[in-house]
Formats: C-alpha cells, sequence, structure tokens
C-alpha cells in the first residue's frame, strides 16, 4: 500500500486560537461549555458553515470558566458572532466574552 503525501505548508488551512470567559455564577463544566459553543456555532452558521469554521474546543485548557477553541482563520469572526448567542448553559444564565486571539497556543495559554 502506497503512503499519502503530506499536505504541502502551503495548502494547509490557517489557524487561530481563540480564548474565551465564560461569564456565570456556577462553576461549569468542560463539556457542558464545549457542547454550548457547537451548538450556538450551528445556530448560527448552521452545518456547512460550522464544518467550515473547523471549530475544535481545547477541553484541556479549560480552567474557571475559561478556555481556548481552535478555529481557521476564516471562521474566526462568525465563532466571534455566535458566541454572543450563548446565554444559557446548563441551565446557569452566562455571558460569553473572548479574551484573546493568536496564531500561536503557547501565547494562548499565558494569556489565561
Amino acid at each position: 500500500m502506497q503512503k499519502l503525501k503530506p499536505v504541502m505548508p502551503s495548502l494547509r488551512e490557517k489557524k487561530r486560537y481563540l480564548a474565551f470567559e465564560v461569564l456565570s455564577d456556577a462553576k461549569l463544566s468542560s463539556e457542558h461549555i464545549a457542547k454550548a459553543v457547537m451548538q450556538a456555532s450551528l445556530q448560527f452558521a448552521g452545518e456547512l458553515g460550522t464544518a467550515e469554521m473547523g471549530i475544535i474546543p481545547l477541553t484541556e485548557s479549560f480552567t474557571k470558566n475559561k478556555g481556548i477553541i481552535r478555529v481557521s482563520n476564516v471562521g474566526l469572526d462568525r465563532l466571534k458572532a455566535s458566541l454572543t448567542l450563548i446565554t444559557t448553559i446548563d441551565g446557569h444564565p452566562v455571558s460569553v466574552r473572548s479574551l484573546a486571539v493568536s496564531g500561536n497556543l503557547g501565547k494562548m495559554k499565558k494569556a489565561l
């Protein structure tokens, strides 16, 4: 069986990391936050738009209602807009705001 060639760096999708904070009185689990982000994205952009955004919540980075999401650079604005649509998570009223955007995961971890 022949091995596939890796994709050249110039053809790869460029990615960004978005640090965000969930403002809530309750401590929320990372699974509930990640699920709410995906639900809001599906509600705002639909299935095709969400697939084009390439959203990957990095759940291991979620601490104290803060987290990091990996997204393609073309879907960054749509992700920010969909985050504003999140009003409740697990029955608790919340507000989500973005903290920083970077192309480097190390800088994002320092921002949190």
